[in-house]
């Protein structure tokens, strides 16, 4: 079981301990793959970890970009927040439903809006649902609360700096996205999306990140995947993947080791993949 660290990753032990926390916040972040036939707020309607709020992540986003959850602006996380009665003050928790998956992309963008008291629920509802926690199927009654937020623009990329990056070789960008994704030898879930590669970047799919009983490696684990992928810690970060979402379980990976110079590339394959005048790679890195 990993340390607990309400700054980055919680244990189901840790979450029952303080539920009944009146600074606790509990938020449900499941997002699925375009083509998942599944519902993640039925789900939540359903069957949540007490007191959880419904965070959706497709929602809480630039609306007027063509990419999918691109970061709010500062007034629209803020204003979405207040909503959902998640302010100063609190401590977040933030789980997901397929274990550990989408919950850390919410994570991140606390992080990217100043927040430091946020963690991930490790192992997500299934394992908070295995081991025979209580749920409910009600909303949370919801007070306003002021959150004053600080964006941190160094924790976020955009293609031009991700491009300056390839060219440069200063940072370590490294990819979420399956092998074969990576190599160009399995098609882009999302049409239009040219099959490859960041040029530089390395291979390290989350999935390596994950237990077998769907919780987060334990650090020294985790830096001997990123090492066995020839990622130099030394060097600054970039994560990416297909859209943004899974790039965050790369980071809180890093910040797991205790490497916080790290910083999400937001547009991720959607974005450059869908350009043709930006080199692709393919193969082993």
């Amino acid at each position: 079981m990993a340390q607990d660290d309400p700054k980055t990753l919680v244990s189901t032990e840790w979450l029952a301990a303080h539920i009944k926390n009146p600074d606790l916040r509990v938020l449900d972040a499941t997002w699925f793959m375009p083509d998942v036939e599944a519902d993640a707020v039925a789900a939540y309607n359903e069957t949540h970890i007490p007191g959880a709020r419904f965070f959706d992540i497709d929602e809480i986003s630039d609306l007027r970009s063509e990419l999918p959850h691109m970061v709010p602006s500062v007034e629209k996380f803020m204003s979405r927040m207040r909503a959902m009665g998640v302010g100063d003050g609190h401590q977040v928790v933030v789980y997901d439903q397929q274990g550990v998956r989408s919950a850390p992309r919410v994570w991140w963008l606390f992080k990217l809006m100043g927040q430091d008291n946020v963690a991930v629920l490790d192992g997500g509802l299934p394992k908070w649902l295995a081991e025979g926690r209580e749920t409910e199927d009600m909303a949370p009654i919801i007070r306003d609360r002021h959150m004053t937020v600080r964006r941190q623009n160094h924790l976020v990329k955009d293609v031009t700096q991700v491009s300056a990056a390839s060219k440069l070789g200063d940072y370590e960008i490294i990819d979420a996205r399956s092998a074969g994704r990576f190599t160009g030898t399995e098609t882009e879930p999302r049409e239009g999306l040219r099959s490859g590669h960041i040029p530089g970047s390395k291979s390290v799919p989350f999935h390596d990140l994950i237990a077998a009983d769907g919780t987060l490696l334990l650090p020294d684990a985790l830096r001997g995947v990123f090492e066995s992928a020839g990622v130099d810690l030394a060097k600054p970060a970039i994560t990416t993947c297909g859209s943004g979402i899974t790039a965050a379980i790369l980071s809180l990976a890093l910040e797991r080791i205790g490497k916080t110079d790290h910083a999400v590339y937001d547009g991720s394959w959607t974005e450059w993949g869908a350009f043709a005048t930006l080199p692709v790679a393919t193969g082993e890195a």
